[in-house]
Parts: structure tokens; C-alpha cells; sequence
């Protein structure tokens, strides 16, 4: 999803009433003319976005809050932000058809620019996947469904009849399309594609390890080494003692830790030296 935030647009956060859920949302264009150059420039798919708030809050006789619409789509395939999640939308036509679904709005219009993008559509279609995320219900219809209109248009109203199907071209494009998160977390900690570590017990009968043993293989060893620390550090601390009444136990358990800290710079600056070398 290729989302433009209202912070993006220079837009303070929306005034418009909250309402956190709805039957689900509704489809809609602009019902004008929309100039084709927004096919070619992004740019002007912004000005669009922001010439049509603008209008609808000049709009007195409406008295619009905000921008009518929760998101807009652009043929590039960027969902722009309008009143954004869990806000009612004021583009259905009465109060209680914006209480009943939320909206969103292909940039296409009545001449100019009339045919929707597949990347649009897959504009739209993040759109509504991501209101029903966030509190939209399942049904997909057009604004003429309940209201007088011509809107969406006869290109969007056809898609929608179809159940607003995601393109397959971009489908195919996306090797994620139609993954859930469970897929998306099975591929990447679940695939044995990782060469087990040399000091593995079993490597001989196990060469290939999960990426999530790799993470408890690390965790068991960090916690291993924590342990020998204050093993050591105790057994330093009772050397000192051991030594002899006349030795400043402190300053021996400081001399050895020092030691043992240069050591491991010098470790850490002769690996790097080899990595920066190569």
C-alpha cells in the first residue's frame, strides 16, 4: 500500500466526527470533469486532492468539516488520506447513509479521465481493506446504492458489482498478495534455509536451521556467557582475597578486568581490520 498521510499534505488531523464502525464502505468518482494529465503526473493527482478539500470546505451550504471523503485513490495507485480511520464520512448523501458506510473516491470523473486504473483499483482496494481493519464491515457498494446519483460512474459501479476484486496483474506483481500474517511470518522464521552453525551439536544430521533457532541459539548463548562472567568475576574477586592481606583486593579485580577488556578490543579491532580488508 502506497498511503499519503494528511501530514503528508501539510493537513492539521481531521475535525470531522469520530465513528469507529460501519456496514462497510462506499465506492465513488468525482462526478465532473477530471483532467487525463493526471495520468502522467503525479503532482496533479495531489492538487486534485487538495483543490477538492478545498471546495468542500468553501462549501457553506454543506458546511463541510473537512475533505467529504476517508481516502481517494490516484491512477498511480497512491491512497491519499481524507478524514482517515474511524471518522464519518460526509460524502453518502444524508446523515444516515454517512453513518452507515464509509467512503472512498477514484480520482476519475464524468469526462476527461473516466476509466480507473488497475493501479487505482488496487488503490481502492487497500483502501477498503484497511477501513476494514479499522472498523468497516464487509459490504462493498457504489453511492448510487440507496441514492440518486450517477456516481460512481459506470466503469468503478461495474467494478463494484463484481465485489471490487483486487487486478489480477497487480497480483501477480506483489509475490504477498493474498499472504495472511501467519503466511508472511511462516516464510520468514519457519523456512530451513539457513546453514546451521559449526558448533552445533547436531549439524551433521541437521545442516539446516529455522531462523527462529538461530534467534534461541544466540539467546542460549548470551545467557551461557552472563553466567561464566560472574562465575569469573567471582572467582577473581576471591583470588584477590587468597593473595594475601597486604594486596588491595580491589585493585587486582581492576587490573584483571581491565586485561581482559583490552583483550577484547584488541579482538574487536583486529576483526574489523580483517572486514575492512577484504
Amino acid at each position: 500500500m502506497k498511503l499519503v498521510t494528511r501530514a503528508q499534505l501539510g493537513w492539521p488531523a481531521s475535525a470531522a466526527p469520530t465513528q469507529t464502525t460501519a456496514k462497510g464502505v462506499k465506492v465513488h468518482y468525482e462526478g465532473s470533469p477530471v483532467s487525463t494529465k493526471l495520468l502522467t503526473d503525479h503532482n496533479a493527482c495531489i492538487a486534485e486532492w487538495k483543490n477538492i478539500r478545498a471546495s468542500h470546505l468553501a462549501n457553506k451550504a454543506e458546511n463541510y468539516s473537512d475533505v467529504a471523503y476517508n481516502y481517494a485513490a490516484c491512477p498511480h495507485g497512491y491512497l491519499l488520506e481524507g478524514r482517515g480511520l474511524r471518522k464519518r464520512t460526509g460524502a453518502n448523501g444524508n446523515q444516515a447513509l454517512n453513518q452507515a458506510h464509509y467512503a472512498i473516491v477514484g480520482l476519475v470523473g464524468s469526462s476527461g479521465l473516466t476509466k480507473p486504473t488497475d493501479a487505482m483499483l488496487g488503490a481502492i482496494r487497500d483502501g477498503i481493506d484497511l477501513l476494514r481493519n479499522n472498523g468497516a464491515g464487509s459490504e462493498i457498494k457504489g453511492h448510487r446504492d440507496g441514492y440518486a446519483t450517477a456516481c460512481p460512474g459506470p466503469e468503478l459501479y461495474a467494478w463494484v458489482q463484481k465485489g471490487a476484486p483486487r487486478p489480477t496483474a497487480l497480483q501477480e506483481d506483489d509475490p504477498m498478495a493474498g499472504m495472511t500474517k501467519q503466511d508472511i511470518y511462516d516464510a520468514v522464521w519457519k523456512t530451513d534455509q539457513v546453514a546451521a552453525p559449526d558448533t552445533a551439536p547436531d549439524r551433521k544430521t541437521n545442516v539446516n536451521w529455522q531462523p527462529q533457532s538461530y534467534i534461541k541459539d544466540i539467546g542460549n548463548r548470551v545467557r551461557a556467557m552472563d553466567a561464566r562472567l560472574t562465575a569469573q568475576s567471582a572467582a577473581i574477586t576471591k583470588l584477590a582475597q587468597l593473595v594475601g592481606s597486604d594486596v588491595d583486593t580491589a585493585q587486582v579485580v581492576a587490573a584483571v578486568e581491565k586485561a581482559i577488556a583490552d583483550a577484547v578490543v584488541k579482538v574487536s579491532v583486529d576483526v574489523t581490520t580483517e572486514n575492512q580488508e577484504s
